[in-house]
C-alpha cells in the first residue's frame, strides 16, 4: 500500500460522490450536487483531502471553516483499505489545514444511527456534546 493524499478538487467528485454513496452512514442531499461541492472547494481552498492508493481514490473527507470553527463533512474510506489508518491520515491533514488558518476547533456532524462512524470518532479522541441539538431551516422554499 502505498497511500497518498492530496488537495480534493472539483475533478475528484465523481469518485469521491461514489465513494460516498458505498460508505454506509454517510448521508447525501442536494447540498452535495457537483455545483455545491464545488462551491463549498472555492470557499475553502486546499483545505478538503482525498487518499489515493495506485492512482484510484480510497478516502475522501470534505474540510471547511466558517472563519471562526472548523468542520468536517464525509469521510469515507473504501471497505477494501479500512482499518490501515486512512481515515485517521486524512482527520490529521485536514486538522493540521484548519490550524494553519487559525482555526481552533472543528466540529462534526454524525448521523444518530451511524453507530460505526460514531465509534471511529471516538475511537480518534472525539467526543459526543450532549449539550448541543442542531436545527435546520431552508434557506430557499
Amino acid at each position: 500500500m502505498n497511500v497518498i493524499l492530496r488537495e480534493l478538487t472539483i475533478t475528484d467528485y465523481d469518485a469521491a460522490y461514489a465513494l460516498w454513496q458505498a460508505t454506509e452512514g454517510v448521508g447525501l442531499s442536494e447540498a452535495d450536487k457537483r455545483e455545491n461541492i464545488a462551491r463549498f472547494l472555492a470557499h475553502n481552498p486546499g483545505l478538503s483531502m482525498v487518499a489515493e492508493d495506485e492512482g484510484g481514490l480510497v478516502g475522501a473527507l470534505l474540510c471547511g471553516s466558517d472563519g471562526r470553527r472548523g468542520f468536517l463533512h464525509h469521510l469515507a474510506v473504501a471497505r477494501s483499505h479500512r482499518r490501515m489508518g486512512i481515515g485517521r491520515m486524512l482527520v490529521k491533514r485536514c486538522l493540521a489545514e484548519l490550524a494553519g488558518i487559525g482555526m481552533r476547533k472543528c466540529h462534526i456532524f454524525v448521523l444518530q444511527e451511524n453507530t460505526e462512524g460514531r465509534r471511529f470518532w471516538e475511537r480518534i479522541g472525539w467526543e459526543e456534546r450532549t449539550t448541543l441539538l442542531v436545527m435546520s431551516h431552508d434557506v430557499v422554499a
